[in-house]
């Protein structure tokens, strides 16, 4: 899965370069600059397979081209979002809610083995979803945990009393 192989490269990276910069890794800026960069990725990728990733949605959904593309500029916004401090927290639980919503498109592409990146019916098909729904609990578990649970305990330990 390419997005979990960007996600995990950078987050290595980041990790490893804040620790050479600070002398100690920064663990929301790794954690959340990987889900950005992942974000990058399949937000563009909305762009670049247009016509594939509309058949993920079934034919009874309007406006399919719109929303494939209106989804992946939303994915590159939120990519944005996570590595501005201010805008973190919203984007974050916004984030697990758009995970969440595209769940069931991820599903009815699976199930008509569906290659969005070729737009043919010769995907992986039901046997995919054992991989995809636990990487999108994991993305959701990422996005909780470097973008808001991270941060809340660093806010709370420089909290003064």
């Amino acid at each position: 899965m390419k997005p979990l192989v960007v996600l995990v490269t950078v987050f290595g990276l980041l990790a490893v370069g804040s620790l050479l910069l600070a002398g100690h890794p920064n663990y929301v800026v790794a954690g959340t600059g990987a889900m950005a960069a992942m974000l990058l990725f399949t937000g563009a990728a909305h762009f670049a397979f247009t016509r594939g990733m509309m058949q993920m949605l079934p034919p009874f959904v309007p406006a399919r081209q719109a929303l494939v593309l209106l989804t992946g500029g939303l994915e590159i916004a939120a990519a944005g979002g996570l590595l501005l401090p201010s805008f973190r927290t919203a984007t974050a639980w916004l984030l697990l809610g758009f995970f969440l919503l595209i769940l069931p498109a991820n599903i009815y592409a699976a199930r008509h083995r569906l290659n969005y990146q070729t737009g043919t019916f010769d995907g992986p098909g039901p046997a995919y979803l054992w991989l995809r729904i636990p990487l999108q609990l994991l993305f959701m578990a990422w996005t909780w945990y470097f973008a808001l649970y991270l941060p809340l305990l660093a806010s709370l330990n420089t909290a003064t009393p």
